[in-house]
């Protein structure tokens, strides 16, 4: 039954991590082919290829986890557990605050507010999406300082007085997850904002239309719609997501019992593979050369056959 089990969970995390390295790859060569065929690229698919960068090496480290975990555990040594580990929260944390970068950006182009700090911040967007991502990297540093000094003390357990060591662990145990719910929590909530103003600056969009006797079908409420469904999509996926990484963090011997050994690394690939497969098809150039490509490899298969 164990082996029967790993075997789908396997063919299950062998497919998500092939499909969303796929569109992730997909996203940032279509984006590198036009930035080198118009010399310049948009904040927006700037945003995105970075995104996609991201998710491919946080699937890597991923799919590396689960392969010592599950297939090599002798070679999962406290030094390579702690390389892995501050290797997926690095590429999880840009993966995580670009695309709340992107919702960011979504707000300040498409709604409108009379707010003068809201059209302060709209007429320097790109500056502050920048800033948004310098500012966030303390609490990266914060991070992979908190888990090298946590491996360090680890490997040098056995020395010295074990009751400091013990505490000093605990401490920095807790200044992990403190750091990481934070690092988790504040992007969710930003993105949940974002959708909240989006929805309100649509309302009185619709509004001032019926006012003047117009319909809402314009294309400033197509963009504001278009907006919400990319946003709502990473909300929904990252607050699964989140919920599976706290899970894991609040009970780590789950994560050394079956099923939870195979069912918890099968899960977290959801997120970085399907939400980028919904970027595809919200992006009308992506979407575009994905069809291409669908078609090109049917012919192919045409030709073959």
């Amino acid at each position: 039954m164990i082996t029967l089990l790993s075997t789908i969970f396997s063919i299950l995390g062998i497919i998500q991590f092939v499909l969303g390295n796929f569109a992730n790859g997909f996203i940032a060569l279509v984006n590198c082919i036009d930035w080198v065929k118009r010399q310049k690229i948009s904040s927006t698919d700037g945003i995105v290829t970075a995104m996609a960068v991201s998710r491919i090496v946080l699937l890597c480290v991923m799919l590396i986890h689960w392969y010592l975990i599950l297939f090599n555990p002798a070679l999962y040594s406290l030094k390579v557990r702690t390389i892995v580990q501050v290797a997926w929260t690095i590429s999880n944390h840009y993966s995580t605050w670009l695309a709340t970068s992107l919702s960011i950006f979504y707000l300040l182009k498409i709604a409108n507010f009379s707010s003068l700090t809201f059209l302060h911040l709209k007429l320097r967007v790109k500056s502050v999406v920048l800033m948004m991502l310098l500012g966030t990297s303390l609490i990266l540093v914060s991070q992979v300082a908190v888990i090298s000094i946590s491996g360090t003390i680890q490997r040098s357990e056995y020395e010295g007085n074990f009751t400091q060591k013990t505490k000093l662990r605990d401490i920095l145990w807790l200044s992990h997850v403190t750091l990481f719910i934070l690092g988790n929590l504040i992007p969710f909530t930003m993105s949940l904002t974002s959708f909240l103003l989006l929805i309100f600056s649509l309302q009185k969009h619709v509004r001032k239309m019926q006012l003047n006797g117009k319909g809402f079908q314009d294309p400033s409420s197509k963009v504001h719609i278009k907006a919400m469904h990319a946003v709502v999509s990473f909300l929904l996926l990252f607050a699964f997501y989140f919920l599976v990484l706290i899970i894991s963090i609040w009970s780590p011997k789950k994560l050394h019992e079956e099923p939870f050994i195979l069912l918890f690394p099968t899960v977290e690939v959801i997120y970085p593979s399907v939400h980028s497969f919904i970027l595809i098809w919200g992006n009308r150039k992506l979407t575009q050369a994905f069809l291409l490509f669908l078609w090109q490899l049917g012919c192919w298969l045409k030709d073959r056959k």
